[in-house]
This record gives C-alpha cells, sequence and structure tokens, in this order.
C-alpha cells in the first residue's frame, strides 16, 4: 500500500485509526493523516428521529487533539440500528452520499474511526459504498491500536505465546460463538458484550476460563474501568466494553513453544 502522505490523482479517502479512546495512543502515521486531509470526517450516532443526536463520539474527542474543530465534519450513521435493515440501508446510502459529496468538493477526506479501520470498523461500509458513488477515489487505511491491545497493556493480560491462537468475537454475533471460542485453545477476546454481561459471565463460568479473564471499558478515558471477569455480576456495562480471557497457561515460562 502507498504512502498517505503521497501526492494522488483525483479523490482520496483515508480510514484513519485513532485507538480506543486515549489521544496518546493516535500513531504518528495517523496524525500526519488527519492533518494532511482536507476534511476529516467522524461518526456521529444517529438519534431516534434518525438526525445527530448531539453527542461527541470517541473519535471526534480524539480527533480534537490533533486538528482544528473548523476541519471536522460530523456525519450521522445508523451505529446501533441491527433490527430495522431497510433504516439501516438508507442511513448508510445518506452517509455514502454525505461523504462522497464532501470528497467531490474537497478531494482528500480522512474519516477517523475508533480502534483500527480494518477491525469491525464503520469505515468499511462506508469505503464500499464511496468507492462506487466518486469512481476513481484512492482508499487507504491507517491502523489504529485496538481496545484488546490497550486493555492487555493495562491489564497485564498477555494475549498471545508461542504457537497459541487469538480468537476474536463479537459478542452481537451470541454467546453461542463466544461459548464455542472458549471451548477451544488459546486466548479469547470478546467485543461488544455490554448489553450481554451475564451471559458472558455464564459462558466464563462453564468453560472454566472465568478466573483469568479480565473486561475493561473507556480504557484511556476519566471514566475508565478495568475489573476481574470474577466480579461480573450480570448488570449492564458499556456497549463498548472489551473482555481478554487468556490462555490455559500450564507449563511454565517458553511453556507454548
Amino acid at each position: 500500500m502507498p504512502d498517505v502522505m503521497s501526492s494522488h490523482q483525483g479523490s482520496q479517502l483515508v480510514g484513519v485509526g485513532v485507538g480506543p479512546g486515549d489521544p496518546e495512543l493516535v500513531t504518528v502515521k495517523g496524525v500526519n493523516a488527519l492533518r494532511a486531509a482536507e476534511i476529516v470526517v467522524v461518526p456521529v450516532m444517529a438519534a431516534s428521529d434518525g438526525k445527530d443526536g448531539g453527542e461527541r463520539g470517541r473519535a471526534e474527542a480524539t480527533v480534537l487533539h490533533y486538528v482544528a474543530a473548523e476541519k471536522i465534519v460530523r456525519v450521522v450513521f445508523a451505529l446501533n440500528e441491527r433490527s430495522d435493515r431497510a433504516r439501516r440501508e438508507a442511513a448508510w446510502d445518506a452517509a455514502g452520499e454525505r461523504v462522497a459529496g464532501l470528497l467531490r468538493t474537497h478531494g482528500s477526506v480522512a474519516f477517523a474511526t475508533i480502534g483500527d479501520p480494518n477491525v469491525y470498523s464503520t469505515f468499511t461500509y462506508l469505503a464500499q459504498t464511496v468507492a462506487a458513488l466518486v469512481p476513481g477515489t484512492v482508499v487507504e487505511t491507517v491502523p489504529g491500536i485496538t481496545a484488546m491491545q490497550d486493555l492487555a497493556a493495562r491489564s497485564g493480560a498477555v494475549l498471545t505465546e508461542g504457537t497459541e491462537p487469538l480468537t476474536l468475537v463479537p459478542v452481537t454475533a451470541g454467546t453461542a460463538v463466544l461459548k464455542d471460542a472458549l471451548n477451544g485453545p488459546g486466548t479469547v477476546v470478546a467485543y461488544k458484550f455490554g448489553r450481554q454481561a451475564a451471559e458472558v459471565a455464564e459462558a466464563l463460568r462453564e468453560t472454566g476460563r472465568l478466573d483469568d479473564a479480565v473486561w475493561g471499558s473507556a480504557l484511556g478515558l476519566e471514566r475508565e474501568s478495568i475489573r476481574p471477569a470474577a466480579d461480573l455480576d450480570g448488570g449492564p456495562l458499556p456497549y463498548l466494553s472489551t473482555l481478554i480471557a487468556p490462555a490455559r497457561r500450564d507449563g511454565g515460562r517458553g511453556g507454548k513453544l
């Protein structure tokens, strides 16, 4: 992939991973890409009427540490729409048209996404839509620190050793998928499990993975919470909570080599 800072003919859309929330975890390349773009788009969750709910998202709050507010454009996405497919598709089309319009006018647009733009990111769908609306658009991504990396660093959990696999599961796919992963080898990371915390705790219990597991939310922010998974009491957690259930390690140092 060519460097984000190189010049291209035509429009350029760059998905920039800005990490899980801590502004110090945006890479130098990410900051350069945000500053080089003429416009920086940040996703905004739609209110019940489909319009901007007014709440500043995590990506926007992070971007404001590095670029002026006048350069930021908020675009409404159906980030929380899961049941009404027609409504979700209409919202995606509208968001794509908005960004396509910005590209036609400005030529260079960065889209800031929490975490990494290639890991469960809004950017994936946006790029597909915009590429169809503005043929010839060059689409690039700048990787970002993921929530699992940040939680591992803050909690001391080791994600992988030696030949261990690493499985990442969005719990929005259902706790049965999570349980299958927990019954397998290696470390299991669960994303977006806050609304199903009780089911997740039960799955950890049933598979014998509860004691070493840790969960975290709002990493790097004032309301950060990092606790043992054994403390899960079934109450709801923030939607973007992250869980790490480390691999079973019985062989001592280097046992998985």
